[in-house]
């Protein structure tokens, strides 16, 4: 999805998993949204704080407490809306209030800019990423030469698999990935490189994927 403007992003590596928390923003607008608030929220709303913008949303990869444990006090800080997928296991949503379910294709809008947002189950039932201007924020899905973790609770390696291969390896090569974790060797990588080297990408059937991810 293209827009008038271009999507600024902010990456920073917090927490005793690597994660990678995201701040996104409109330049136009000054608007601005966190993506999986965790670990250390006051140097995210500082950080935005210093960049001049004003967090106006909340998009959520998937609610394994890794991604979502500073969403409460954020909120308390900035209440805005939070967007996580309709899908998501209820036992992981339970704890989390004020959250709008969005569908497989919905859009966001961050001022002048449009996300699209793509269902991905596999790590857990309701991950999704988000694409705009050629950026992806894939969350747990898809990391730098390898993917999310499919043998825990809501997990489905079946769907993984279908995620990867018949709608993230679809995207334009040129297409920049953002993950969740810092598991890889580079922060970023375009779709294009990870085709030529994430092994799960190269798996050509189910029953590959299968053998690769879970040993079986």
């Amino acid at each position: 999805m293209s827009s008038k403007t271009p999507l600024v992003i902010h990456q920073f590596e917090m927490g005793p998993l690597n994660n990678f928390l995201y701040l996104l923003g409109d330049p136009a607008t000054r608007e601005m949204a966190v993506v999986d608030p965790a670990w250390d929220v006051g140097f995210l709303c500082r950080q935005a704080e210093r960049l001049k913008y004003r967090i106006t949303k909340v998009f959520l990869t998937h609610a394994h407490p890794d991604h979502v444990n500073g969403l409460a006090r954020l909120l308390a800080m900035h209440p805005v809306p939070v967007y996580i997928s309709k899908h998501e296991a209820p036992f992981l949503t339970s704890g989390l209030q004020g959250c709008t379910g969005i569908e497989d294709g919905a859009q966001l809008k961050l001022g002048d800019i449009t996300f699209d947002v793509l269902h991905t189950p596999g790590h857990t039932p309701g991950c999704q990423c988000f694409l705009a201007d050629g950026k992806l924020i894939t969350g747990d899905t898809l990391f730098i030469d390898g993917c999310g973790r499919c043998d825990l609770p809501g997990s489905d390696p079946r769907a993984m698999y279908r995620s990867l291969h018949d709608v993230l390896m679809k995207l334009p090569d040129e297409t920049v990935i953002y993950p969740g974790h810092n598991y890889g060797p580079t922060p970023t990588d375009t779709m294009g490189n990870q085709k030529q080297t994430n092994p799960y990408l190269h798996c050509d059937s189910i029953e590959e994927f299968l053998g690769e991810r879970m040993g079986f």
